[in-house]
């Protein structure tokens, strides 16, 4: 990034504005244009960032020593939106009648210019932070250096996708390229938290790729892998990898960030860090962790109103207190579900786990026709998001396609191994066999889900039915005695009354199986 000595330079969504020379740079580095007037009126929102500012404020900021009408402020207006890609106001926003409101969060520093990058030092982005640096060329073909160039360049378009990782422009990250540099070097001069490094080596028709993923501050190495390849289609390998390496980087960076904030003091927790604690305490599973990471959500939003993925987990974690821990009344649960997920989306309409988030609460909802609309949305704005996956699993396997639901869940998992919802994805697989009236595969994923989880209550109602299907009635009693004794709760939504996302004929399906186990209510 270009920009004169001592020059403000503010960052918001991958952008760079640059005060001194007046440049806006895009995630990509690249130039965006911008006539000198609506240059001037983005820096004024972006000085301003969440606060509302009407026509006369802006009018008396811009054109203070000209007479200009309306039309003026929204051409200008139209410009910035068309500058940054934002068609959908979830960056600028117009509120009717009032004026317009700068809606994501901006960080500002003085930068020294990248001729001063190197021994210096620079900000750390609110996000998690990442640079994917030029991989090494191992080979003895020098030519082969577009091939480990266009590695590394793919990886940081791939990972650059995503709305949770602030990821740094090639043109800072390959400045490093064939120097001997120590990697919290780097992690201080570009203020990243992690670097991404790999290695290429062609043999003949055959070529390896090495990649690490080491955390800047203390050098510690969290993911390696290394892939082999016959280079039949070098392009075809080339992507096929950096999608690889991009969709493996995801989970790690959420490990350590997690990792991170709760190692923290509580008291010293930004927004980012309660959000991550919220989901720390959600993958427990249990009542207490659910209450914990509502509360940590919550207190997310407080500092942050602005924060699309708190109200996106914060959703789930509301239907999970009426559906699953029964800590919410079911009906009040689903309401609070999908109002927090339609607030993230309003908020940042341009992020896939916002969308999912509400094609989930559609689909609880039973409105399962939004809910597989919306997570088409997802997939169409990030293909690699796991939660839409997620979703369009739950979505096929209640409109009567298990198999496409649980090769669905079967990406997902591969996407998000480590996700907090791993355990409901693998009893929406055992669900998925019993619809198929395949009842032994069922047992075995609830037998191995149980092996893990000895207090889901949910696992014995299923495996209740299943093993009365099998005419294993022994069994079949002992699993529905535990799920009523441990969870009575669990009995009145799911087996007297019949969940909104259920097809009555699958209800009455499940209802066959714990009759057989001995049910009689």
């Amino acid at each position: 990034m270009e920009t004169s000595l001592g020059g403000v330079v503010y960052r918001f969504e991958g952008f760079y504005l640059d005060g001194t020379r007046g440049i806006l740079r895009s995630r990509s580095d690249e130039e965006v244009r911008l006539r000198h007037k609506s240059f001037e009126l983005l820096r004024l929102f972006v000085e301003n960032a969440g606060h509302l500012l009407n026509r006369d404020s802006i009018n008396q900021a811009i054109w203070s020593d000209v007479i200009v009408n309306d039309d003026s402020i929204t051409q200008c207006v139209r410009d910035i939106r068309r500058a940054l890609g934002d068609e959908s106001q979830a960056i600028l926003k117009t509120v009717p009648r009032r004026g317009y409101i700068f809606a994501v969060k901006v960080t500002s520093h003085h930068d020294l210019g990248d001729n001063q990058l190197i021994g210096g030092t620079a900000p750390m982005s609110d996000k998690p932070s990442i640079a994917v640096l030029a991989f090494t060329n191992m080979s003895a073909d020098p030519e082969q250096e577009y091939f480990s160039d266009g590695m590394a360049e793919d990886i940081t378009t791939q990972l650059s996708r995503s709305r949770a990782l602030f990821v740094i422009a090639r043109n800072s990250s390959f400045t490093y390229k064939g120097r001997a540099v120590d990697v919290k070097q780097i992690g201080r001069e570009l203020g990243v938290r992690y670097v991404l490094e790999g290695s290429v080596r062609r043999a003949g028709e055959r070529v390896r790729i090495s990649a690490q993923l080491v955390e800047a501050e203390t050098g510690n190495h969290m993911w390696a892998e290394r892939y082999d390849r016959s280079l039949a289609d070098m392009f075809a390998v080339q992507d096929e990898i950096s999608d690889a390496v991009a969709t493996a980087i995801g989970p790690a960076v959420a490990d350590a960030e997690m990792g991170r904030a709760i190692r923290r003091p509580p008291g010293s927790l930004d927004a980012w860090e309660l959000y991550q604690r919220g989901v720390w305490y959600l993958g427990k599973t249990d009542a207490a962790g659910n209450a914990e990471a509502r509360r940590l959500f919550e207190l997310a939003i407080d500092q942050d109103p602005l924060f699309a993925a708190a109200y996106a987990r914060l959703s789930l974690a509301c239907a999970q207190a009426g559906t699953q821990h029964f800590t919410l009344p079911f009906d009040e649960a689903q309401r609070s579900a999908t109002m927090h997920a339609r607030k993230a989306v309003a908020l940042d309409p341009g992020d896939a786990d916002t969308h999912a988030a509400l094609a989930l609460a559609s689909a609880r909802a039973g409105d399962m026709s939004n809910g597989l609309e919306t997570a088409r949305r997802a997939f169409a704005i990030n293909p690699n998001c796991a939660q839409a996956h997620w979703v369009m699993g739950i979505v096929l396997i209640f409109t009567g396609q298990p198999a496409a639901g649980r090769e669905a869940l079967g990406v997902f998992e591969r996407l998000s191994p480590r996700d907090a919802t791993i355990a409901t994805a693998h009893r929406q697989i055992a669900m998925a066999y019993y619809f198929e009236h395949d009842y032994e595969r069922c047992v075995d994923v609830l037998r191995r889900l149980l092996s893990v989880h000895t207090d889901i209550p949910w696992i014995d109602r299923w495996l209740a039915a299943a093993l009365g299907q099998l005419g294993r009635t022994d069994e079949a009693r002992a699993a529905l005695e535990r799920t009523i004794a441990e969870s009575p709760r669990e009995i009145d939504v799911y087996v007297r009354n019949r969940v909104p996302w259920f097809r009555p004929e699958d209800h009455e399906h499940m209802l066959d199986g714990l009759r057989k186990a001995g049910w009689q209510g």
